[in-house]
């Protein structure tokens, strides 16, 4: 017979972040892995490949995006001889990086309240 300690579950507080503004979603776990995708290949269409997600969808969260923003969070250019792309501006790669702390902060604060829970 197992005794209480080894049939105990433990039990851990979960939860995600986006931000968002008046408008709507702003940035949230998705939009950052499209950001860093886009930063990766240089194509909004390689970027939403690689995430499974519909070239359209992509688009339209990067619309949304740099509406939101103060200043737009990636730049397109059409295609050419070499083909058009995308960029993130500073703006782009700040709003990751500010994300990413935001984040950081966040799992701290989830593990404390999980090491915390008396359930």
């Amino acid at each position: 017979m197992k005794s209480p300690s080894e049939t105990a579950l433990r039990f851990f507080v979960q939860g995600r972040i986006w931000i968002d503004s008046e408008k709507g979603p702003f940035l949230g776990y998705g939009r950052i892995e499209l950001l860093k995708k886009i930063a990766e290949y240089g194509s909004i269409t390689k970027a939403a490949k690689s995430m499974n997600m519909a070239y359209r969808q992509a688009w339209h969260l990067i619309e949304s995006m740099n509406a939101k923003a103060e200043n737009p969070l990636v730049l397109t250019s059409t295609g050419g001889k070499g083909g058009g792309g995308a960029t993130l501006t500073e703006e782009g790669i700040k709003m990751i990086h500010a994300f990413e702390m935001l984040e950081s902060e966040f799992a701290s604060f989830l593990k404390m309240k999980s090491e915390g829970l008396n359930i």
